[in-house]
C-alpha cells in the first residue's frame, strides 16, 4: 500500500517511521536471547513480592528447555503450558523456545472436555500445569500424547518460608488443590534440578517455524489454534517497540503491571515480549479477580504502564482503595480485548491523569493491528490507527470492494503479524485469509483521515425490522448511567420486527428500574435500538480475560 493509501501516518507520534525492520532477528529466542544480555543485571519478572533478573531467567529457562530435550522432546513437539500468572509461566516459555518446542497456551478454567480438545488437536507431548488443574488432566490424559507432565504449585518459586505458608493457605485452608493422582508428574523445581545437569543444544530455527499455537476462543464454533511464527511475534515485537517507546524509556526503572494472564494472546505479546523487550520488568498478578492485589502492586512498585480490558478498568475505578492510589508515575494504559467504553475512558483518564489507549488485534494478528496514538492525537472511541507495516481496509461485502470513508463493512487486516494458518485447518484458514488479507468478522469504518471504528462482531449484530443495531452503540449509552455497574445487549427473537433488543444489567445502585433506564436510553438512541426487554443480574459471564461473552447471554 502506498503512503498515500495510508492516511493514518499524518497521526502518527513524531519519531515513529511507517515501516520497521520486521527482520531484524529470524527467531523470537535470539531477540529474547539479546534482550537478556543487554538487561541482565535488571528485574525482568516480579510476582507475590519475588523478582527475577534477565540473567536468572534466562539461566532458568535454558536448564528447563535442557530437562525438556532429555525427557526426549525433539524441536517441533508442542507443551502446553497451564497456569495462572506466576514466575513459572517467563521461565517455562523461555524452556520451551530455547528447546526448539512450540508453546500451546492453555486457560487453567478450562473443563476436562476442552481440555481434551486442545490437547488431542495439537498434539501436546508434554504439559506444564499448576497443580490446582491437575485433577482435570488426570481425567482425561489417556486420550492424549502427553508423556511428559510437571506440576507446580502457587508459592514452588517464592522461598521457603512465603512458598510454604503460601502452599499451605492455597492447599489446607482455601482447599483450592483437589486430590489428584498423576504418578509419573515431576514438580516445576524437579525439572529445573534435573534440567542444570543436563546441557541443551542450539536449536537454530526458521522466520516461518510455527512457535505458538494460541487457540481461539472458540466463541464462533469449535476452538481452533492460530500458528504464530517466529516472523509473527518479531514483527509485531518490534511494531510495538516503536510505538510505546515513544512513552517507555528502554531500560527504565518503571514497572509494567500484568493483571491479564500471559496464557492470553494480549498479555503474551504486549507484556511478555514487547514490554520484556524494553527492559521492562513485568508485575504479575495472579488473581486479578482480587482487588486488593492491584492496589498493593500500585503501592509496591513504580507502575508507570499497565494492560486490561474495559470490564477491569471499570472494576477498578469503582473500587475504593484504587481511588485513593498514587498515580503519578503512571504513563501509559492500554485497553483491548474488547471494546473500551467513553465512560470508562473518560473516568480513567480523570482518576489517573493518563489516557486510556485502545488499541486492536486478534489471536491471529499476534495479535496488534492497530494503536491510538499516545499524543493529543488521541481519539477516545476509536480503535486508532493501523500499527508500522500494517495495512488495514473496510470491505463492503455485498459489492466485493473497499469501503468509502465512514462506510460499514468488514475490517481486514494485512502485515507481516498475521498468523500462518490455523493449525491442520487448512478450510477455515482459506475462509479467513483471502489474498493475504485477514477477514476479522468485526464491523467497522474509517474515518477520511484514517481512524479506525469498531461498530461489532458480525455474529453480534441484532437485527430489528430490517435495521441493524450494534449491541456496543447500545452498551455504551447504558454504560454512562450512574446507576449502572455493568450491562450487554443482546438480540432476542420477535414476532413483529425480527429481533429486538435485550439488555442485560448489573447494578450500581438498588434504586435503578427498567423505566429508569428506558427513558435514559430514549435520550440518545433512536426508537428501534431502544431495549425492549431489560434484565437485573448480579453478575454477567466473562471470559477468561474479563470479556461479557454475550453468546452466553444469547442462549440463557
Amino acid at each position: 500500500m502506498n503512503t498515500d493509501q495510508r492516511p493514518w501516518l499524518a497521526h502518527y507520534p513524531a519519531g515513529i517511521p511507517a515501516n520497521v525492520d520486521v527482520d531484524a532477528f529470524p527467531t523470537l529466542k535470539d531477540m529474547l536471547e539479546a534482550t537478556m544480555k543487554k538487561f541482565a543485571k535488571k528485574p525482568a519478572f516480579s510476582c507475590m513480592g519475588r523478582d527475577i533478573s534477565y540473567h536468572e531467567l534466562d539461566q532458568m529457562g535454558t536448564a528447563f528447555g535442557a530437562y525438556l530435550h532429555y525427557r526426549g522432546l525433539q524441536p517441533g513437539d508442542k507443551v502446553a503450558v497451564m497456569m495462572p500468572n506466576l514466575l513459572q509461566y517467563p521461565i517455562a516459555l523461555h524452556g520451551i523456545l530455547k528447546a526448539g518446542l512450540v508453546i500451546v497456551n492453555t486457560n487453567p478454567l478450562y473443563t476436562p472436555p476442552e481440555m481434551k480438545h486442545q490437547f488431542t488437536d495439537s498434539g501436546a507431548k508434554a504439559v506444564v500445569i499448576a497443580e490446582n488443574f491437575a485433577a482435570n488432566l488426570e481425567q482425561i490424559i489417556q486420550d492424549t500424547e502427553i508423556t511428559t507432565v510437571i506440576t507446580t504449585s502457587i508459592g514452588e518459586l517464592l522461598g521457603w518460608v512465603k512458598g510454604g505458608l503460601t502452599n499451605f493457605v492455597v492447599r489446607s485452608v482455601k482447599k483450592m488443590v483437589p486430590t489428584f493422582n498423576l504418578p509419573d508428574a515431576v514438580t516445576f523445581q524437579t525439572a529445573l534440578d534435573e534440567g542444570k545437569k543436563h546441557r541443551l543444544p542450539t536449536f537454530s530455527g526458521q522466520p516461518g517455524d510455527t512457535i505458538a499455537l494460541q487457540y481461539t476462543g472458540g466463541t464462533t464454533g469449535v476452538s481452533k489454534g492460530a500458528m504464530l511464527t517466529n516472523a509473527n511475534l518479531v514483527a509485531n515485537a518490534q511494531q510495538m517497540y516503536a510505538w510505546i517507546t515513544q512513552l517507555l524509556k528502554e531500560g527504565t526503572d518503571g514497572r509494567m503491571l500484568c493483571p491479564l494472564p500471559l496464557y492470553h494472546i494480549f498479555a503474551f505479546t504486549v507484556n511478555a515480549v514487547a514490554a520484556f523487550n524494553i527492559g521492562m520488568c513485568n508485575v504479575l498478578i495472579t488473581n486479578p479477580r482480587d482487588q486488593s492485589t492491584i492496589v498493593k502492586a500500585f503501592k509496591d512498585n513504580k507502575i508507570e504502564a499497565m494492560t486490561g480490558v474495559n470490564t477491569l478498568f471499570n472494576a477498578l475505578l469503582n473500587n475504593k482503595d484504587f481511588q485513593k492510589l498514587d498515580f503519578r508515575h503512571l504513563k501509559l494504559t492500554g485497553g483491548g480485548g474488547m471494546a473500551v467504553q467513553r465512560v470508562v475512558a473518560e473516568r480513567w483518564q480523570k482518576l489517573t491523569g493518563t489516557a486510556l489507549t485502545e488499541g486492536y488485534g486478534l489471536t491471529e494478528t499476534s495479535p496488534v493491528a492497530t494503536m491510538n496514538p499516545f499524543n493529543d492525537k488521541l481519539r477516545i472511541g476509536t480503535i486508532g490507527v493501523p500499527i508500522p507495516n500494517t495495512a488495514v481496509r473496510v470491505w463492503h461485502e455485498e459489492d466485493q470492494r473497499v469501503a468509502t470513508t465512514e462506510e460499514r463493512g468488514e475490517i481486514q487486516v494485512k502485515g507481516p503479524q498475521v498468523m500462518k494458518g490455523y493449525y491442520n485447518r487448512p478450510e477455515d484458514t482459506a475462509k479467513v485469509i483471502k489474498d493475504g488479507w485477514l477477514c476479522t468478522g468485526d464491523i467497522g469504518m474509517m474515518s477520511e483521515d484514517g481512524f479506525f471504528k469498531i461498530v461489532d462482531r458480525k455474529k453480534d449484530m441484532i437485527l430489528v425490522s430490517g435495521f441493524n443495531v450494534y449491541p456496543n452503540e447500545v452498551e455504551d449509552v447504558i454504560a454512562a448511567h450512574p446507576k449502572v455497574l455493568e450491562c450487554a445487549a443482546v438480540g432476542i427473537p420477535s414476532e413483529k420486527s425480527g429481533e429486538v433488543v435485550k439488555l442485560f444489567v448489573v447494578k450500581k445502585e438498588d434504586s435503578l428500574t427498567k423505566e429508569e433506564l428506558v427513558a435514559f436510553a430514549r435520550e440518545s438512541l433512536t426508537g428501534y435500538k431502544i431495549p425492549k426487554e431489560v434484565e437485573f443480574r448480579e453478575s454477567l459471564p466473562k471470559s477468561n480475560v474479563g470479556k461479557i461473552l454475550r453468546r452466553e447471554l444469547r442462549e440463557a
